[in-house]
């Protein structure tokens, strides 16, 4: 390992970002600003929805609904950046979100008051907020923008709530092709300290990138899981060095630096 920046919590750590490219950069620079090097390689690769019939249909019919719920960061732009070349945002659709990057996103886009979980990070937060409680949900119209796929409990228990739930596709997800290489020519030499996973999706789709071979070739690779059932994900795929953390680059830069520092 470096002994350079010594002084820095991250000091001579090789850490692998595993994020979207879109959404890679912030955590990649304090990693950086702690003295570790961080290398890209997306699990995930994010683009507009392909068939935009939905988010067409939608943007005239925004004021039937009582809230827009929005899964991710990828669905506040690609949503936001659709609506917002065609409308302005109805003064009495509320919006919410999951997670601090969301907020964060929400808030630069100049909703200021996102209804959030404050505690926990995950649908089933979202769902023990008093807004999306039954009392609260009866008679309700509620969007949620979303990719292609993912979870169904949050329409699935609003509807049981009395809500009314419909579903925008705004972006698809694939897998990308890298080459294992980027990841096991380090991790050979000593010098690839940790992976960070933050998506179920993107764990799997690191098994079909890296192949048989390259899997337990980095197998006890500590692996930093923003998320229980990433966690859980993580060791079904064969990782048996597993620290899970809380959510957001904060969750994962407190885990980091406890265990490095």
């Amino acid at each position: 390992m470096s002994t350079e920046s010594t002084q820095a919590p991250l000091a001579g750590r090789t850490l692998v970002v595993t994020r979207p490219l879109e959404q890679a950069d912030s955590l990649c620079r304090r990693i950086e600003a702690g003295g570790g090097r961080a290398i890209r390689f997306p699990v995930l690769a994010i683009a507009p929805a392909p068939d935009t019939a939905e988010l067409e249909a939608i943007v005239p019919r925004l004021d039937e609904f009582d809230f827009a719920f929005f899964v991710s960061p990828n669905a506040i732009h690609h949503a936001l950046e659709f609506v917002g070349a065609r409308r302005t945002w109805p003064s009495g659709l509320r919006v919410a979100t999951v997670g601090k990057g969301s907020e964060k996103v929400l808030i630069e886009r100049g909703f200021s008051d996102a209804v959030v979980p404050q505690d926990g990070f995950d649908s089933e937060s979202v769902l023990a907020l008093p807004e999306f409680s039954a009392a609260a949900m009866g008679g309700r119209k509620v969007l949620i923008f979303r990719g292609d796929g993912g979870r169904d409990l949050i329409r699935d228990t609003l509807r049981t709530r009395g809500a009314e739930v419909e579903y925008v596709t705004c972006y698809q997800r694939s897998c990308p092709q890298l080459d294992p290489a980027l990841l096991l020519e380090p991790a050979a030499r000593g010098e690839l300290d940790a992976l960070l996973l933050t998506s179920s999706e993107g764990v799997r789709n690191l098994k079909v990138m890296l192949g048989e071979h390259a899997m337990h070739a980095l197998r006890e690779v500590v692996v930093f899981a923003s998320h229980a059932r990433i966690g859980t994900e993580a060791r079904a795929a064969g990782f048996v060095n597993v620290i899970e953390t809380e959510a957001g680059d904060d969750g994962l830069l407190q885990a980091l630096t406890k265990h490095f520092g």
